[in-house]
């Protein structure tokens, strides 16, 4: 389902759940706007993008987890395929950036959390550190949200990482990617991208 990749070298991956402005953040990203559809789950295949004369693509996952109207096989075959393409191109991936809605994503962590059950979110977070990944958590929509401390300290809890979260701001990076606010996420990307020799893709970053 997800051939689609254009051929080049060096990818930075986004994932996340659906409606968590993964789209938005591609688009301030590339400056180019994608088909989306008006309800989540709508992308169904990765979206691309790549410049002519770099080695290097952004690519925006499809939306994984619980999708209104969809039913539950197809999120699961989403969920494989979404999980099969990042096994096969991990070496390629420089860093991967899961999107997360800086409102909810407690309560979801917290709601989904349970003997049998792990979140998508958390599922997904130690699955690309597993695969040897730079992840980068953007914890979008922050500008809706009120105690941004602590609500950050307490998703760094859930993702088992020590709070504070300014102490992992290679990791997490509050933004509102719908006002453009990215700096913590640039910050965050580059310096996965330096410890890699990367500093030529800063430009897109």
């Amino acid at each position: 389902m997800f051939d689609t990749r254009p051929n080049r070298e060096a990818e930075v991956a986004l994932v996340g759940r659906s409606n968590v402005g993964k789209s938005t953040l591609m688009r301030e990203l590339t400056g180019h706007s994608f088909d989306t559809g008006g309800k989540p789950g709508v992308t169904r295949s990765p979206n691309h993008y790549d410049w002519a004369p770099e080695d290097f693509v952004i690519t925006d996952l499809p939306g994984f987890g619980f999708m209104s109207g969809v039913d539950e096989d197809y999120r699961e075959e989403i969920k494989t395929e979404i999980v099969r393409y990042l096994e096969e191109y991990a070496d390629n991936i420089l860093v991967a950036i899961l999107v997360v809605d800086g409102k909810s994503v407690v309560d979801i962590i917290d709601r989904h959390s349970g003997p049998d059950e792990i979140p998508y979110d958390v599922e997904m977070f130690h699955f690309l550190r597993d695969l040897g990944i730079p992840t980068v958590v953007a914890v979008n929509k922050m500008d809706k949200v009120d105690d941004e401390d602590e609500r950050l300290n307490e998703l760094c809890d859930r993702l088992g990482l020590y709070p504070p979260w300014k102490q992992w701001q290679e990791v997490i990076a509050p933004i509102s990617a719908k006002k453009g606010q990215l700096d913590p996420l640039y910050e965050a990307v580059r310096e996965h991208l330096h410890e890699q020799n990367r500093d030529d893709l800063f430009k897109f970053f």
